[in-house]
């Protein structure tokens, strides 16, 4: 997987009101970009060293980045345990 630098202003699309039923609008073209369609399930997260800032994920794509961590600390697990024992 390529990791793409951007800048703020690439990742930026606007902002959003809350409204009265707390609910918000994505902008179109985050949806777009991001390939949100209606009836997508959303996972949202309060980040965990700011409380006044949330996060959102597609469940499939963060099932997916959990996944590649796993096996990310599996393979990293096995270098310290070669290291370790040569």
């Amino acid at each position: 997987m390529d990791v793409v630098q951007e800048t703020v202003e690439q990742c930026f699309y606007g902002s959003v009101t809350i409204g009265e039923r707390g609910q918000l609008v994505i902008p179109a073209e985050a949806r777009k970009v991001c390939d949100m369609q209606p009836g997508d399930k959303l996972l949202v997260f309060r980040h965990p060293h700011n409380p006044h800032m949330l996060m959102l994920a597609k469940v499939g794509e963060l099932q997916e980045l959990l996944e590649q961590l796993s096996n990310a600390i599996k393979e990293a697990s096995k270098h310290v345990a070669e290291v370790t024992e040569g």
